[in-house]
């Protein structure tokens, strides 16, 4: 099985891709936790990642909610299984760990579907972001609270500055920390959590055309 990689910026710092065989398998931030040994990942190359590159702009413009790539990500039959979940989240609405579980017909099997969702090696593109603890509050991210927080709110944003917990929607002061995870830009909040805080200051950094 024949590997290669490039590496592109993003509103999130640099993005590392992965293909095997000519098909997406991996990407990962920055100090990603889990990342495999890059030496796995082949030679860096300049072309047979436009697709992706482009379709992750258009995600963080705002202009794409699904992506459309071939994917094939490297894991156990039980990732496999969580990781197709992940993959029919809505863009802009999130689930929680039990929830995922229950679709998978146990409630106890919650704390390997995180661990599951932890090692997902297709950040971003299949959204382990929008899985959040059962108290509605983000719990883990293998590239970073801040980063989950970015996606969350880059979503909102995106789908009219609420994001649906569980099939409510929500406005960043009333869901933060309270039963949910937020967020809008519809207008100013008068106080918001670090994580909320750093979200708006990198979107306010790379807007969305």
């Amino acid at each position: 099985m024949t590997a290669s990689h490039t590496i592109t910026d993003s509103p999130l710092g640099e993005l590392t891709l992965v293909a095997r065989d000519g098909v997406l398998a991996g990407l990962y931030f920055r100090a990603h936790t889990y990342q495999p040994n890059s030496k796995t990942f082949g030679p860096r190359v300049g072309t047979g990642f436009e697709a992706a590159i482009e379709q992750l702009s258009e995600y963080f413009q705002g202009e794409r909610v699904q992506f459309d790539l071939p994917l094939a990500p490297r894991g156990d039959a039980f990732q496999q299984r969580v990781w197709n979940l992940l993959r029919h989240i809505p863009y802009g609405e999130t689930r929680s760990y039990g929830q995922l579980a229950v679709e998978l017909g146990d409630l106890a099997l919650a704390r390997a579907v995180g661990a599951a969702n932890g090692r997902n090696p297709l950040s971003v593109i299949v959204p382990c972001h929008r899985v959040i603890g059962a108290d509605g509050r983000l719990v883990g991210y293998a590239g970073g609270l801040e980063r989950k927080q970015f996606l969350l709110d880059l979503e909102a944003r995106a789908s009219g500055g609420q994001l649906l917990i569980n099939g409510l929607a929500c406005l960043p002061e009333s869901c933060v920390g309270q039963n949910s995870v937020h967020a809008s830009h519809t207008g100013e909040a008068t106080s918001a959590p670090p994580a909320l805080s750093l979200a708006r200051s990198l979107l306010h950094r790379h807007p969305a055309e």
